[in-house]
């Protein structure tokens, strides 16, 4: 049997084709009692998050994950911990069975994750706590248990569906209760092990995405009073241009380019924060269509309660984005207009001052033709004082004619010698330029 030859592998092949498989959800059982943390951190923060897991794993006698690690389960035991690390933030959920079935039946709270996880390593997370969930998953209930969970969740902001094809229920209130950690419930009616895991991962990353999103909303007001007060100077630049005169353009223009630069760093600082909000925006609409919730009696449903508090912050969001993209376009218009206002002056100046040129090119040819003429004059008399006394000289040798007349009949043919031979050297000066 002869081995297969295989072509030259891209560097990255086996990393890219293993993605379809990162951070794949567990097979969970009924009853838990499930705890998710979400910290914001930045590049630091991730490399301190990482710092963290690895020096509580080896206190556990377990293997720290490498620098390449981004997701990873460990069973201690005493608790499960899944750890994620994401662009913007770090994940933590931790997992304990409870003794019996996770829903109380005295109308208190059931028993959290959390105390089976040491406070002080809790406390000292690194980064800034975005999302803090308790979910519960409990197995086919009776319906005495409806009075307690109503106790535990608020009942005048309860939501509730039916999830994975009338499998199962999801209660939430989605308000943050006094330990500051929002509560959920999740009665699994018929639902595999994998199948169980999926929807627990779907509801997590509703409530992560979800805050995950709503960071682009105190940009975007932020946002808006900056971008009041420039739209209001460029609507006053714009009168300005239409009503200035050319002396005033260059103040114009240096205004211009101020609000421009002012336009393009407030996009540049919040562009990455919006297109970061779309994105999970639609993450959360994509899992909430994953669960394949329906209706529960006369609530709202997860996907009814999102639709009506999540749209305006949405819109104010993508709102801002629009506005920031048309006022930038709006500013580069503008400065195009005025430079080439300032371009067209600047043509009709080069214009006026080519024409001056001219002008002044024609008097100098005429005063230059001026000069020729005095000058033919000029030599003429000088040539044709040499020629006289030439004759005087030549008179006494023989020469039959007198001074005079010698230069009376010299002039005309000198005249016209130096006149030819001026023309000739400017003809041969004017081909030479040409």
């Amino acid at each position: 049997m002869t081995r297969a030859s295989h072509p030259t592998q891209h560097a990255q092949r086996v990393l890219l084709h293993n993605e379809v498989h990162a951070r794949p959800p567990e097979a969970l059982v009924a009853p838990l009692a499930i705890t998710h943390i979400v910290m914001l951190t930045d590049a630091m923060g991730r490399d301190a998050s990482r710092a963290h897991l690895a020096t509580f794993l080896r206190d556990h006698h377990q293997a720290p994950p490498d620098a390449d690690t981004t997701h990873l389960r460990v069973d201690l035991g005493a608790f499960r911990i899944r750890w994620e690390l994401h662009t913007e933030f770090v994940s933590w959920t931790f997992t304990v069975i409870p003794a019996g079935d996770a829903l109380s039946k005295d109308g208190r709270a059931p028993m959290t994750a959390l105390e089976a996880v040491p406070r002080d390593w809790l406390a000292a997370l690194p980064g800034e706590c975005l999302c803090a969930l308790h979910l519960w998953v409990a197995g086919k209930r009776d319906g005495n248990a409806d009075p307690a969970l109503c106790s535990w969740l608020r009942e005048e902001s309860l939501v509730a569906s039916v999830v994975a094809n009338d499998q199962g229920e999801v209660y939430t209130d989605f308000a943050i209760h006094a330990d500051g950690f929002s509560r959920m419930l999740l009665v699994a009616e018929a639902l595999s092990p994998q199948r169980l895991g999926r929807i627990v991962q779907q509801l997590l990353e509703i409530e992560t995405y979800r805050m995950a999103a709503l960071l682009g909303l105190p940009a975007a007001r932020d946002a808006s009073a900056t971008l009041v007060s420039a739209e209001l100077e460029l609507a006053e630049l714009a009168q300005a241009i239409r009503v200035s005169n050319r002396d005033a353009e260059p103040v114009l223009l240096d205004r211009l380019t101020r609000l421009a630069g002012q336009v393009e760093g407030q996009y540049a600082a919040t562009h990455s924060r919006f297109s970061a909000s779309s994105a999970y925006f639609e993450l959360v609409d994509r899992r909430i269509q994953d669960i394949g919730e329906s209706r529960l009696g006369g609530l709202q449903t997860i996907g009814e309660f999102m639709e009506r508090r999540l749209s305006p912050a949405r819109s104010t969001c993508a709102w801002a984005a629009r506005r920031q993209n048309a006022l930038s376009e709006r500013v580069s218009r503008m400065s195009n207009l005025l430079r080439t206002r300032v371009e067209i002056e600047q043509q009709q100046n080069n214009q006026a001052l080519l024409a001056a040129m001219n002008r002044r090119g024609d008097l100098q040819l005429r005063l230059q033709s001026t000069v020729e003429g005095l000058s033919v004059a000029a030599i003429t008399y000088y040539i044709v004082g040499l020629v006289s006394y030439l004759a005087k000289g030549a008179q006494k040798l023989g020469w039959g004619f007198s001074p005079e007349s010698t230069a009376a009949v010299a002039i005309p043919l000198v005249a016209a010698s130096v006149w030819w031979s001026l023309r000739r050297l400017h003809h041969r000066m004017f081909n030479e330029v040409r």
